[in-house]
């Protein structure tokens, strides 16, 4: 019989409470209801609530990082690397959507955290806004890219885009909000001499 995860089952607990409560209505008690696990366990692998909270959105961006290198073809073409990435992060947000929120709303509280957990937080962050600008390195390489940008602006404006989709458009049918505009709009923008993305066409993911 397989050892239990205890670890990653209470922050699916988490997660999953997250689809109908806000962070504050949240309780460890609840958790441990919804984890099947005693108070102990919980202190045994987090310090309290912000930590479980913390651990668990952070790891989203672990999450989103293994996806691009396992998904996202290196021998592919830059444009088709590009769109890969964009659906690989968009699919992520709209199957996660509870950790999408609590990935937001834990970005938020940063700006009231002490300096070690934003330290902490934006070294996550910057580990999956390196994984896409590598990609798009690949398309300075090529000349599709503009190179007057660092990849890591680039990547950050990007990954901004998406987020907006998930968030802003989430209530909107994936019809209605094709994954080929932001492809578009981000390639153009950025594109060198503002060529048309080939990687937009057919994107409707």
């Amino acid at each position: 019989m397989a050892k239990r995860d205890r670890r990653t089952e209470i922050m699916q607990a988490a997660e999953k409470l997250f689809t109908s409560r806000r962070f504050h209505e949240i309780t460890l008690d609840h958790v441990v209801r919804e984890a099947r696990v005693g108070k102990g366990t919980i202190y045994r692998y987090f310090a309290n609530k912000d930590d479980l909270f913390f651990q668990t959105a952070t790891r989203g961006f672990d999450e989103l990082c293994e996806l691009l290198t396992r998904r996202v073809p290196d021998s592919a073409s830059f444009p088709k690397q590009l769109l890969s990435a964009c659906r690989q992060i968009s699919a992520f947000f709209r199957r996660r959507r509870p950790l999408f929120r609590m990935m937001q709303a834990e970005g938020a509280r940063m700006y009231w955290c002490g300096a070690n957990v934003r330290e902490r937080w934006t070294q996550k962050r910057k580990k999956l806004v390196s994984a896409v600008a590598e990609i798009l390195r690949k398309g300075v390489r090529e000349g599709r890219i503009r190179n007057d940008v660092r990849a890591e602006i680039l990547a950050s404006l990007l990954l901004g885009m998406l987020r907006t989709r998930a968030r802003e458009l989430m209530d909107v049918p994936a019809s209605s909000r094709p994954l080929k505009l932001v492809v578009s709009l981000f390639y153009e923008g950025a594109g060198h001499r503002a060529k048309r993305a080939p990687a937009a066409r057919g994107a409707t993911a």
